[in-house]
């Protein structure tokens, strides 16, 4: 069986670095030993489940990227840096003609959108890799275009809790406030209140010690006009392994989609699901 040529950007990051061991144990990929990484990274190396891959810093990407795909052929990158390097991996991938999955929240996403656009890859970008999750996000989606305004009146609270590194407000929570929105509530996605605080994560919210490193726990209240009557959506993630699964599917169905000369075009999660 052909398998698909990957190059996994944002390690030694811890995301990255499980993810890269879901890629090792997957039959349908082969990891490439390169990574494009920040530039405050000092190692030259790092080694996932005995594999060695070369870390690659920006100010070396140009000048590595032509031999990179002289040695390997065509191959898609996928992005688990920091949200402050979105928009430029973005263009970097897109003016070396590499179609990516783009798992890193944050950044310019409009800017994101429009660089793929006018560009000749495609790719998978999706704040949430988690298949499950996607799920009930769709189902939500349905909810906000069925039923414009259901919750017209309603209030609502988010509150959502990842481990002290996440820079950015959680993509998946600013992706359900649109639907809420959608469905009739008045509701920014600045008022959604962020925890990064281990203590507090562990003393108040009960989250599990082993999990304060990797988490992302999120709760959705909505609340009548006159409180006689409550909502709430909850989903609660310990480590990271449900967004390695999902994106290795991802990985799949892009390299699908641009074998049979897609351009130009992004696609999400849902997308992967339904294919």
């Amino acid at each position: 069986m052909e398998t698909i040529s990957l190059m996994l950007n944002g390690l030694p990051g811890n995301v990255a670095s499980i993810i890269a061991g879901h890629a090792l144990g997957d039959a349908r990929i082969t990891l490439l030993p390169h990574s494009l990484t920040g530039p405050e990274i000092e190692a030259d190396q790092c080694t996932i489940s005995g594999t060695s891959i070369e870390l690659i810093k920006p100010a070396d990407r140009e000048k590595k990227i032509d031999s990179l795909v002289k040695m390997h052929g065509e191959f898609i990158s996928v992005d688990y840096t920091h949200p402050s390097a979105v928009n430029d991996n973005a263009t970097f991938y897109c003016e070396h003609g590499l179609p990516f999955v783009m798992g890193t929240t944050g950044g310019d996403r409009e800017k994101l959108t429009r660089t793929v656009a006018d560009s000749t890859i495609c790719a998978v970008i999706a704040p949430n890799m988690a298949k499950q999750i996607v799920g009930f996000q769709a189902m939500m989606e349905y909810a906000a275009s069925t039923f414009p305004g259901i919750f017209n009146g309603y209030s609502l609270t988010v509150r959502e809790s990842h481990q002290a590194g996440k820079a950015d407000t959680s993509g998946t929570a600013k992706a359900m406030v649109s639907c809420f929105r959608r469905m009739g509530i008045d509701f920014s996605a600045k008022a959604i209140a962020m925890e990064r605080d281990p203590t507090v994560q562990r003393e108040v919210w009960g989250i599990p010690e082993a999990y304060l490193s990797g988490h992302g726990w999120h709760t959705y209240r909505l609340r009548s006009p006159d409180n006689t009557v409550a909502f709430e959506f909850q989903h609660n993630v310990n480590g990271r392994d449900v967004y390695a699964e999902g994106t290795m599917d991802a990985v799949c169905y892009l390299a699908r989609r641009y074998k049979a000369g897609d351009s130009g075009l992004i696609f999400s999660m849902i997308d992967v699901l339904k294919n």
